[in-house]
């Protein structure tokens, strides 16, 4: 008569077999969503437009930015010698400059963070597509785009970023 413990035995073996065996049956995959955000041509085409898009008052921002700076360092320097008045006026008009700058420079960043997050939903819509083509045509149980570890045998970003540069 078999003990509890070897029946216990027993039974954990066959259930540990029978899910190896399921389990390799299984096709899994894995995105690494970020590097097809990095890699991918439409991802770099959308990067490009926004370059394009973003550059004249990124530029503008700049000679802003030094303008200021300068008129601060010449004030800085001119302060001890200028009249009180003077002095009161030129430290009120550089706030104002500052406050301005200020103003525009948050505003072009929101402006650049809500085109970059259209483009990047653009860009993701697209390669959801292309994974959701690759999991039916390739018959995967499950594709996964976040994981803490996957191995190289389960990684599949090379074959979504090779179709989404295939796309017109």
């Amino acid at each position: 008569m078999m003990s509890v413990f070897s029946k216990v035995l027993v039974a954990t073996s066959l259930a540990a077999a029978a899910l190896a065996a399921q389990a390799q049956e299984l096709k899994i995959g894995y995105v690494n969503s970020d590097r097809v955000l990095r890699e991918a041509s439409p991802a770099k085409a959308a990067q490009a437009k926004l370059e394009a898009e973003f550059s004249k008052r990124e530029k503008e921002l700049g000679d802003t930015a030094n303008r200021l700076k300068a008129a601060g360092d010449k004030f800085e320097k001119d302060a001890p010698t200028l009249p009180e008045s003077e002095r009161s006026r030129r430290q009120r008009d550089l706030i104002e400059q500052d406050r301005e700058f200020q103003r525009k420079r948050r505003e072009f960043q929101e402006d650049l963070n809500q085109r970059k997050n259209e483009e990047l939903a653009s860009v993701v819509e697209r390669a959801n597509k292309v994974i959701k083509q690759i999991f039916e045509t390739e018959k995967y149980d499950l594709i996964l785009q976040e994981a803490v570890f996957a191995g190289p045998r389960l990684d599949i970003t090379d074959k979504v970023i090779k179709a989404l540069n295939a796309q017109k």
